[in-house]
């Protein structure tokens, strides 16, 4: 096993991702390698953990997405763009499919060195979500958070529950996230979104996120909002802004049932970490 991994430090929108390589040679990571090197404090800091690695199939390489708590992730939509930007300077082409658990995804430069993802078809089968019992989706009482309104459940490769409300910066997503993401009607945990209606194209949101807390920005989160925004008539088109606290996202649902969701990257900084001060 190594024992020096080289790194790099990239966000979208303040969503930052610690990115490695390992593509020629393995990488045998521990949990608790994921836990600590994520830690702000103790190890790099990230949101999510993303591990290149060749593909499986007919895309140009494979994403593996770790949360902070040294979980698993399904999809990571900022993440795909920082991983799709730097495997597209790499070869020099605008455009590349980058296999996930969620499947492969077509990833295209865009204008003002922006990348675009097409992030697949949303779900809204309660068993799929997962829900733990049959709910209409669309409108979805959580024990506990009955004060927040009804959540519309959208499942985007993960699983998002949406909730519509008037004032968002009053929220202590600290305490309530935790709440949310971890109620039983949830059998996998679910990603929370805090959405405030700003125009019939334009949504500000807050996100909590499965296995990672608070975020400035969150890509599946952003096109289940405005998924969601459509369905519940909020959104009036096909495509909207949406205003994090990082930045602001771009998400088209376009007639072909797929969600498209752009926005910028950036690389912070590059290192290296010596595993062997992390307990495995």
């Amino acid at each position: 096993m190594i024992k020096e991994l080289a790194f790099l430090k990239m966000h979208g929108l303040g969503n930052d991702f610690i990115v490695v390589d390992g593509r020629k040679s393995e990488i045998a990571l521990s949990e608790e390698h994921y836990r600590m090197m994520s830690d702000r404090w103790r190890g790099v800091g990230c949101d999510q953990f993303l591990t290149i690695l060749p593909p499986k199939n007919n895309g140009f390489a494979y994403m593996e997405i770790h949360n902070p708590d040294g979980s698993q992730a399904e999809t990571c939509g900022n993440g795909t763009r920082c991983v799709a930007h730097l495997l597209m300077d790499e070869v020099n082409v605008d455009k590349i499919v980058l296999e996930t658990m969620n499947g492969s995804l077509v990833c295209t430069r865009s204008a003002n060195k922006c990348v675009t993802v097409c992030m697949g078809k949303p779900n809204f089968n309660w068993s799929d979500i997962p829900l733990a019992v049959e709910r209409d989706t669309l409108k979805v009482t959580v024990p506990g958070a009955e004060s927040y309104g009804l959540a519309t459940m959208v499942n985007m490769g993960n699983p998002h529950a949406v909730f519509f409300v008037e004032d968002i910066d009053i929220l202590d997503l600290v305490s309530i996230g935790p709440l949310i993401e971890n109620n039983l009607i949830f059998p996998k945990r679910s990603n929370i979104e805090f959405v405030k209606v700003l125009s019939h194209n334009s949504l500000r949101v807050r996100f909590w996120e499965r296995g990672a807390g608070m975020t400035q920005a969150c890509g599946s989160g952003a096109c289940a909002t405005v998924v969601a925004g459509i369905l519940r008539g909020f959104i009036t088109g096909r495509s909207a802004s949406v205003v994090q606290d990082g930045g602001i996202l771009e998400v088209t649902w376009d007639s072909d049932g797929q969600v498209y969701m752009t926005g910028p990257v950036a690389i912070s900084f590059l290192g290296k970490i010596d595993l062997s001060i992390i307990k495995s």
